[in-house]
């Protein structure tokens, strides 16, 4: 945990930003996979973790706006779980190491919110995500669980996006951790990145490294040749020489700060004349719109930037034609690049996301694009000083989108289809940094993971067998 004040300081925060009412959050419950006793590591909810510190399962955290306290609900162990996991500290001890005076059993939390749903308080409460959460809340405020979502309160969603969206110097030394740990399993990942091995094997290094380093993965690594499915959870390829594999992970703290990183490389250490152009013309996409990014741009506008260095890129190489402008305007580099530029990066890898994209990556100045590609855009505001944000274009080269596309002519003014028929089995590339965007621009976090193709050949020679 932080220090308490910090807690402390983000509660009363939060407490300004609120009009009125009682603020609930309730913690995770321990999730089991087979049978009750047998469970996944524990993850605590992150808005939970970001008020109230504490990593304990069945606990539920409190803030009363109108008089000024906070309270921790949860149930002290008995001696039959003591037998188990040895000595455990009381609640209202742990309930002190956030800044908490007022601790109480989760049994006594039932009849504090009808208490306070009798007197005509309002409960503010944030959309749950698991089926136990979901059930303990229709249980507490007695609404059904599927109409939940119809008393979400808006005004503290608006309010926790606002304090997390901006990281401070604590939150983001605990994401250069992660970022530092990351290194070590990407500059090991491409050192195994030799034909005749097989996918899972590099996984389950970069797996155990992360847990090594104190805690799982950030999400299920996406590690595959078969880069053009953006999201490959597919590990049972065996690498084979002359195609590229795309890495995309990342690790978390103890206090559950993510990293998110992705890099490609060439499988047997070194690129061919085809790859290294499409690389470089993804490396300048992310070094261009890294470049552009600072406080008062439009994340819209950087992803621009790296659409139309991927358009230009293209034309050079003869597989996209026309104005680059109006190309990218039109839609037409999407062929290439489906997704978005990135996103929020914090104790969640998609940071907030739960609280609804809209409200994380969207305000009132700007909305979503309904243009295929761009659409997928998850962060297009305007950037502030203190937002961590994800940049990670890249080209793919999908035979399906290909196929639907040229047999409705699509774009056929900007697109030579002849020519890209010769990269159809190419697959995809993706090259990944988190940014911290800083008073007079920006930072890019962490230990440097080798990027450019000299790096990236250079790590590879030192090959893992």
């Amino acid at each position: 945990m932080f220090n308490s004040d910090v807690y402390t300081s983000r509660r009363n925060a939060l407490r300004k930003l609120m009009p009125s009412g009682i603020i609930l959050f309730p913690g995770n419950t321990e999730a089991s996979y087979n049978y009750p006793a047998n469970t996944y590591t524990f993850r605590q909810d992150s808005n939970f973790s970001y008020f109230f510190g504490l990593e304990n399962p069945d606990f539920a955290g409190v803030i009363d706006v109108d008089n000024d306290v906070d309270y921790i609900f949860g149930n002290d162990f008995e001696i039959d779980d003591i037998i188990w996991m040895g000595p455990q500290p009381k609640v209202a001890d742990l309930a002190a190491k956030a800044g908490v005076k007022n601790a109480a059993s989760l049994d006594e939390l039932a009849t504090f919110i009808a208490n306070a749903i009798r007197k005509g308080r309002q409960i503010h409460f944030t959309l749950p995500y698991r089926a136990e959460v979901t059930l303990q809340l229709s249980q507490l405020l007695g609404i059904r669980p599927l109409r939940l979502k119809e008393y979400v309160s808006m005004p503290l969603i608006e309010a926790i996006v606002q304090l997390r969206s901006v990281k401070s110097d604590l939150e983001v030394a605990e994401i250069e951790k992660a970022i530092d740990t990351a290194w070590h399993m990407f500059t090991t990942g491409m050192r195994m990145a030799y034909p005749g091995k097989k996918e899972q094997e590099i996984v389950g290094a970069m797996e155990g490294i992360s847990i090594a380093h104190g805690r799982p993965v950030s999400f299920p690594i996406i590690l595959s040749m078969n880069g053009q499915i953006l999201h490959n959870h597919h590990h049972e390829g065996i690498l084979q020489e002359g195609r590229m594999m795309v890495m995309d992970a990342g690790s978390e703290t103890s206090l559950n700060y993510a990293s998110d990183i992705t890099r490609t490389v060439p499988v047997g250490g070194k690129f061919s004349q085809k790859q290294r152009e499409i690389y470089e013309i993804v490396l300048n996409a992310n070094l261009n719109s890294i470049a552009v990014t600072k406080p008062g741009t439009f994340y819209r506008d950087c992803h621009t930037v790296a659409c139309e260095t991927i358009a230009g890129g293209l034309k050079d190489l003869g597989l996209m034609k026309g104005d680059v402008k109006e190309a990218v305007v039109a839609g037409a580099h999407a062929l290439f690049l489906p997704h978005g530029l990135g996103h929020m990066l914090g104790l969640d890898v998609h940071d907030m996301e739960g609280l609804g994209q809209i409200n994380v990556g969207y305000d009132s100045e700007i909305q979503p694009s309904k243009q295929f590609g761009t659409a997928y855009l998850r962060m297009g505001r305007r950037l502030q000083p203190g937002f961590v944000i994800t940049n990670e274009p890249g080209i793919y080269f999908i035979p399906e989108l290909i196929d639907m596309w040229k047999a409705e002519k699509k774009y056929a003014e900007f697109l030579n289809y002849d020519k890209i028929e010769e990269y159809r089995a190419f697959g995809g590339i993706r090259i990944e940094d988190d940014i911290l965007v800083t008073v007079d621009g920006h930072r890019v976090l962490g230990r440097p993971i080798p990027k450019t193709v000299a790096e990236v050949e250079a790590t590879m020679a030192d090959r893992i067998d």
